[in-house]
């Protein structure tokens, strides 16, 4: 019998309680593709000290190396959490078609879990950003993407 999202989205949950009894953060996450979970992870950012070390991007390691492929096309990823932008992005740049999330990042304010902070910067042009981004090409420097595509031949 095919599971449900719900019954997906309670096993990304009880994930994260799981790994609050255990010191984590209230994080995990499972990918899905074609109703079997490829991937199961929570977040170990207070384990690792590592900060990209989020259930979502671990479950999305998880799942590439088990399948062999950095594309993730066709699956779906369940996330007690409402996902950061580098999720997101993790996300989009390997190909998962949808997500969803238990909870909102409104919820998790109150207990300094929200992300809006980090949406408000990134939403503004990059080089206003607290963290400055600039480009900044050498004069003598070109042709590193030509030659990575002469490489892929």
């Amino acid at each position: 019998m095919e599971r449900s999202a719900e019954e997906f989205m309670r096993e990304a949950i009880a994930l994260a309680r799981t790994n609050v009894k255990s010191g984590g953060r209230p994080f995990g996450a499972l990918l899905v593709r074609d109703g079997r979970v490829i991937a199961r992870a929570v977040n170990e950012v207070n384990q690792t000290k590592d900060p990209t070390a989020h259930a979502e991007l671990l479950a999305i390691r998880n799942a590439s190396q088990s399948l062999g492929s950095a594309s993730l096309s066709g699956c779906v990823v369940y996330a007690s959490g409402h996902p950061c932008p580098m999720c997101l992005a993790a996300m989009y740049l390997c190909g998962i078609q949808g997500a969803y999330f238990a909870y909102s990042n409104e919820e998790g304010e109150a207990f300094g879990l929200s992300t809006a902070p980090i949406y408000a910067q990134l939403a503004r042009e990059p080089q206003a950003q607290s963290l400055a981004l600039r480009p900044l090409r050498p004069a003598d420097e070109h042709g590193l993407y030509d030659e990575w595509k002469r490489h892929q031949g």
